[in-house]
């Protein structure tokens, strides 16, 4: 996501979430039960930017220390992809969150595992 000058950059299997405030019913129709949202244990937003994904070994190199890189042997990192989207509105575990603040705007930073369900635009979905 990038500001002015600055560039915000999700690392690992993390999203950055833009929260919406604790409504009985959500901008995109999900009713949230009186318990949820008593006790803030589900929270709900638009995701505006997500990380790469947890990186992939080379299994292609078997050797005893897989972490270490052999000089002259350097392979373009892959990663295990991200089911999460940006624009995607995500349901997500509060606890989990941390929030952030950046360029005066307050953002919450999720790791995926802690994403309960997914809302997504379907006439905006890309083929995979």
């Amino acid at each position: 996501m990038k500001r002015e000058h600055k560039r915000l950059i999700v690392v690992g299997d993390r999203v950055l979430v833009k929260s919406e405030d604790g409504e009985e019913r959500t901008k995109v129709g999900l009713y949230l039960p009186p318990t949820a949202i008593d006790a803030q244990a589900v929270q709900g937003g638009t995701i505006v930017a997500t990380g790469p994904g947890l990186p992939m070994p080379d299994l292609a190199d078997a050797s005893d220390e897989p972490w270490r890189q052999a000089t002259g042997n350097m392979r373009e990192t892959r990663f295990v992809p991200m089911q999460a989207r940006t624009g995607d509105f995500a349901l997500f575990f509060r606890k989990a969150s941390v929030e952030i603040t950046f360029e005066n705007e307050r953002y919450l930073v999720v790791p995926q595992s802690a994403i309960l369900a997914l809302v997504r635009d379907e006439t905006h979905v890309q083929d995979d």
